[in-house]
Parts: C-alpha cells; sequence; structure tokens
C-alpha cells in the first residue's frame, strides 16, 4: 500500500501529466497506447481523464513498479509527437516539474534527466531579474498602514470586505495584477495575483481566532482542484496556530504559502519588497514543506 506521502505526490505527478495526452481519441498518440506500450495497459480505466491518470499511476507503482520508468519515458516520447501536432511542445519547464515531483515516489529518471535531452528544449529561462523590484514610497506605505489599522475598528462584516480592497490595493502597488473576488460553483475565491509567471489564489481572513489545520485543507483542496500550475496564499491577520501549521506540514506537498497580519505590517513599516518576502516564503516552502514562515524570521535589506 502505497504512503500518504506517495499519494500526494502521485495527485501531483497526476496534475502535471493532465496536459501531456489526450485520454483517448486517435491510434497513434494517448495514455491509455503509452500505458499499453509499456506493459502496463490494464490499469487505464475508462472515465474522466485525471481520476484515470491518478489510478495508472497508483497502479503501476503498487502492482507492477518495474514498469514505471518505461511508462512514464512512453507518455513523454508519445506527447513530444502529439504537442508538436497541435502546434503547442512540450516545454523543459514541464519536464523540470515532472522530474521536481518524481522523487516523491521514488524516482529518478536518467533519460528524463539527460542534459543532451533536455539541452533539446533550449536554455531554460533565466531568473535572475534585471530592473529592481517596486518599492512603495513612504507616503504609500504609511497611508496602507493607516489603512490596515482602521479595519480593526469596523465591524466584522465590513472588516471582511475592506480587507479584500486592502489586499487588492497592496499587490496592485507592487505590480501584482491582482483581480477580485470571484465565485466558482460550490465555492468563493477572494482573488488572485500574478507573481512573475505564477498565478496565485488568495484565501482572506480578518476576523476570528488563529486558523488551524482544517482551514488550510480546506484552501489547499481548492487549490489543487484548479489548473496544475496554481499556488495559493492564505491571508490570515490572527495569524496561524502552530499546531495547525505541523499537521499541515506532515504526509502532503504545500501547494500554499501563509501571511499574517504582522507580515503585512512589518512589509509596510519596514518598507521590504513584497516581491521579495513572497519569492523567500514560496522558496522557504519548497525547501522545508512549511508553509508559513514569518517576515521577522526572513533576511531583506530595508530602505
Amino acid at each position: 500500500m502505497l504512503s500518504l506521502a506517495e499519494a500526494q505526490a502521485i495527485e501531483n505527478i497526476a496534475d502535471i501529466l493532465y496536459e501531456f495526452l489526450p485520454g483517448s481519441g486517435n491510434n497513434k498518440t494517448a495514455f491509455p497506447l503509452a500505458a499499453a506500450q509499456a506493459g502496463v495497459g490494464e490499469f487505464w480505466t475508462s472515465g474522466s481523464k485525471r481520476p484515470a491518470i491518478v489510478e495508472l499511476l497508483k497502479r503501476t507503482l503498487e502492482y507492477r513498479r518495474n514498469r514505471f520508468t518505461p511508462l512514464m519515458i512512453a507518455i513523454v516520447h508519445q506527447s513530444m509527437t502529439w504537442r508538436r501536432g497541435k502546434g503547442n511542445p512540450l516545454t523543459r519547464d514541464e519536464i523540470d516539474r515532472l522530474n521536481a515531483a518524481l522523487p516523491g515516489v521514488s524516482f529518478r529518471i536518467p533519460e528524463l534527466l539527460d542534459p543532451a535531452f533536455l539541452k533539446t528544449f533550449g536554455e531554460p529561462p533565466k531568473t535572475e531579474r534585471t530592473a529592481p523590484e517596486p518599492m512603495l514610497a513612504e507616503a504609500a506605505a504609511q497611508t496602507l498602514i493607516a489603512r490596515l489599522i482602521e479595519i480593526s475598528n469596523l465591524s466584522p462584516q465590513e472588516r471582511g470586505l475592506r480587507f479584500e480592497s486592502f489586499l487588492s490595493d497592496i499587490f496592485a502597488a507592487f505590480g501584482l495584477a491582482p483581480r477580485g473576488s470571484f465565485r466558482i460553483v460550490g465555492e468563493q475565491i477572494d482573488g488572485s495575483f500574478r507573481l512573475h509567471t505564477e498565478t496565485y489564489l488568495v484565501e482572506a481572513k480578518w476576523h476570528g481566532p488563529q486558523i488551524g489545520f482544517a482551514d488550510l485543507m480546506a484552501f489547499s483542496g481548492k487549490v489543487s482542484g484548479k489548473a496544475a500550475w496554481a499556488r495559493g496564499l492564505f491571508v490570515s491577520n490572527s495569524g496561524f496556530t502552530q499546531e495547525g501549521l505541523e499537521a499541515f506540514s506532515r504526509g502532503r506537498q504545500t501547494n500554499l504559502i501563509c501571511v499574517d497580519g504582522l507580515d503585512l505590517y512589518e512589509v509596510l513599516s519596514r518598507r521590504v519588497s513584497l516581491i521579495a518576502v513572497l519569492e523567500e516564503k514560496a522558496r522557504r516552502a519548497a525547501e522545508t514543506n512549511r508553509a508559513y514562515i514569518p517576515v521577522r524570521d526572513l533576511s531583506f535589506q530595508t530602505t
């Protein structure tokens, strides 16, 4: 039986692979054909594509683990043909994300890590920024601090709406292209923003007790239900319980980073770049699987 960590890794790999191939539709390139080529064709089930991918990966790992590498290679090989034919070639970023996820099920596939193969996609984009990060002017920072303090004096119903507006304005001040709250059938998303090429969905809580495990899991589930490249930012003015954070970090890979009210105050009062804060929180989450690390525990130069 697969461990909880492996089960979560399978979910992540399924998200990455979803756009690699169709679930059916031709006799040359499709998930069931790749499965058959790898000798695990009986593990492909009919129905919705993503559950079928999860089941294919799970059954292969549980019952025919020695065919998992051939399965991955067959999927990638067929995807190179299918995606190019659709005018949307497979990218180096997708291969890199697949390679980063495979250790979650104790696999490293030499063929996918081969420098000669990776070189066929061209050089990966450089991550260094040539332009300085936007910094808030003193007057703008003080105005936002005053608004943050003012919200605490409002009624609970007003606080939530004003807090969402405040977050949208601070995201806009740092050029993060915020989008306001929107409703999907059965759930509410408090907004989104774009950090470089990454899209973050936002959950915002002003009042109430500190956020615990149940709320973190609920929002993580919302994010997991969207596109594979979506991430989540949970903003809780009251903060997060230590027990909830520790439980959330065990047995799963986080798709969230967290910010509390003190983080926001320190960004504004110390005039730290919000972009740098989010980047560093995301990096620490990737390194440690911890969704929340306070700004005060991160090292930044102030103006």
